[in-house]
């Protein structure tokens, strides 16, 4: 496989991350590629094991005929956006547990909240008090930090936002801690200031980690991160 091929396939797993479940011809619209080209790189991508069939319930009207297939990224995909520390991590956490005891796990979280509220605080302030700013100015920063976000309607009548982080750099790690999720969707609920509500982590097997926060207005305007799924 050439250079170019090579660069392509990086683009649909980026947008398979991202977008995902996704169709090869809702790809090949976005990167302006014919269905036969984008088809062969999501051969390769399942050959290499980076993406799969979804297996659940579609989340558009399809039309008559044999349904299209939509693809997600694996486990393995998520990893090519850079986790080779994940394991040291782990390890080191674990050294941390066994030897120092559980409070200095706790200890830790309770820190890596306290970052994640310094990084995001000002950020979101200056959003000003419009919940849905809000909720934009931090998908957008996060999104800036390569957790590849995208916002969508959520809940009855759209008066939510799921907040759709595609990448997890530390979701190996949340695996064997899940501290670390309850730590980001507290840090996230107090810089929002309501309560919001984890649906689904890549730690446990989610192709996104997708979060709730109520907006209870569903004649907001469309936020303008990404695109809706």
């Amino acid at each position: 496989m050439d250079r170019n091929d090579l660069g392509t396939c990086d683009q649909i797993l980026r947008l398979i991350i991202e977008r995902g479940p996704i169709t090869s011809g809702e790809l090949a619209k976005v990167l302006v590629l014919t269905p036969a080209a984008v088809r062969r790189h999501i051969a390769t991508l399942l050959e290499d094991g980076y993406i799969q069939v979804y297996g659940g319930s579609a989340v558009v009207p399809l039309k008559r005929g044999r349904p299209s297939r939509r693809y997600v990224a694996t486990p393995a995909g998520q990893s090519q956006l850079s986790e080779a520390y994940s394991d040291l991590a782990t390890q080191a956490l674990n050294f941390m547990r066994d030897q120092m005891g559980k409070e200095s796990l706790d200890e830790f979280v309770a820190h890596r909240m306290q970052i994640l509220e310094e990084r995001y605080g000002a950020i979101i302030a200056a959003a000003g008090p419009n919940l849905p700013d809000k909720v934009i100015a931090l998908a957008q920063a996060l999104d800036r930090d390569g957790f590849v976000t995208t916002l969508r309607r959520g809940g009855p009548q759209g008066m939510a936002l799921q907040l759709c982080q595609g990448h997890c750099p530390v979701h190996l790690v949340a695996e064997h801690f899940p501290g670390l999720c309850e730590a980001e969707t507290l840090a996230f609920s107090k810089l929002l200031g309501v309560p919001i509500q984890r649906l689904a982590t890549q730690a446990n097997g989610g192709h996104v980690c997708t979060t709730s926060i109520p907006i209870g207005n569903p004649r907001m305007r469309k936020p303008q991160l990404g695109s809706d799924r």
